[in-house]
């Protein structure tokens, strides 16, 4: 299986540290109780928070992700194949939990990204 991490990144500010993301699609229901589709949502959700900041995927530095069940993992590892396509691959932490505070949910995730510059985004002369 690929790897879906880095083992460390080194970056630069400004940084956004973005709050737990949990199932809820955008009409406020839980996504299907399924850790796949849980996941896939988790990702739709911080899209829309990363791009609300003018960041998307490519700028995740770390990712800490939170699981009812540790067997969930592959799963999990699999969708994750879907949405962390670019290199560097975000530096990631792992923790099984007893619950959350809705029952449905399977998984959560909050996020540390690298917000991008201006002065980075300028073709070099």
């Amino acid at each position: 299986m690929t790897k879906t991490h880095s083992d460390a990144i080194v970056v630069d500010g400004p940084l956004i540290f973005v709050s737990g993301q949990v199932p809820d699609a955008s009409d406020g229901s839980v996504a299907a109780w399924d850790a796949a589709e849980q996941t896939r949502q988790v990702f739709h959700n911080l899209e829309k928070v990363l791009a609300q900041h003018g960041a998307d995927l490519r700028h995740l530095v770390k990712l800490t992700y939170y699981l009812r069940h540790i067997s969930d993992l592959g799963v999990v590892q699999e969708v994750l194949q879907e949405f962390l396509v670019h290199q560097p691959r975000p530096t990631a932490t792992l923790v099984e939990v007893a619950g959350f505070v809705d029952a449905r949910y399977l998984m959560e995730l909050d996020a540390v990204a690298r917000l991008p510059r201006d002065d980075r985004s300028a073709p070099a002369t």
